[in-house]
């Protein structure tokens, strides 16, 4: 397991994809110190187009657009260039992390064909951007995941006009190398210092959840209502014992 604000290794990253972002959460919160209500998650809806392909995990990397302005390419010609050695710069794998100014409208997408096979290469598993993208199918078929707002037809003018900043989507603030967990229910931002004990964290509370509480819903056909509610507590009570013993929280209230 990795020191704190280190990267994980990847084979920890691997296991993190094999669970779902709620099941990641469960775990971070038993471990934090941020405010579980508003730090880390996105706070608007957001939505996956690409759900078949599970969880995405990576380290944010961060870029800032204004389709509607036609004026950031005219004013700096060499911005894709110089940002795609940024992306390149940074190990993966990345996910990356798109602030829209142009929002709460979509007049354009950064996203298609091109740009998510580009990324592919550069080492980017998908995105987060609190705009649009296009080119779904063809962005599914280069096996790279996306979380946006909706979709578009057009590019309009979209063009990088800063990169590795702090970004601000879908009500969360984002910084560049936050370790991402996203899928279908939205995203968690891990906040650094929570890194290193997420991955120990959400295996024992999940492992928590199928020793206690499910399996003890799971096993009651047949039983008296009266059986079946004595039942329900007492593996409410072993749920929150066990994670009280291990985090001194006791957990999901059962």
């Amino acid at each position: 397991m990795a020191a704190d604000n280190e990267p994980l290794k990847h084979g920890d990253l691997l296991q993190l994809k094999r669970w779902n972002t709620p099941t990641i959460y469960n775990g971070w919160e038993q471990i934090t110190r941020h405010d579980r209500t508003r730090d880390a998650i996105n706070i608007e809806e957001t939505r996956d187009f690409m759900p078949s392909m599970g969880p995405m995990v990576g380290y944010a990397v961060t870029v800032v657009v204004e389709p509607s302005n036609p004026r950031h390419p005219a004013k700096n010609p060499n911005a894709w260039r110089d940002y795609r050695r940024y992306i390149a710069s940074k190990p993966g794998p990345k996910i990356v992390i798109i602030q829209d100014l142009d929002k709460p409208k979509v007049i354009g997408s950064f996203w298609g064909e091109v740009t998510a096979n580009t990324h592919r290469a550069l080492g980017c598993v998908g995105t987060i951007t609190d705009g649009a993208i296009r080119d779904l199918d063809e962005m599914t078929n280069a096996g790279f995941k996306a979380l946006a707002r909706r979709l578009c037809v057009g590019h309009a003018h979209g063009c990088p006009i800063r990169w590795d900043c702090p970004v601000e989507v879908f009500g969360q603030k984002i910084v560049p190398g936050q370790l991402i967990h996203a899928d279908k229910h939205g995203f968690l931002a891990v906040p650094s210092e929570d890194t290193a004990g997420l991955l120990q964290a959400a295996r024992f509370m999940d492992a928590n959840e199928c020793n206690s509480v499910i399996a003890a819903a799971r096993s009651l056909a047949g039983v008296p209502a009266e059986e079946v509610l004595a039942r329900l507590d007492e593996a409410a009570s072993a749920f929150r014992s066990a994670a009280l013993a291990r985090f001194q929280r006791p957990g999901e209230s059962r």
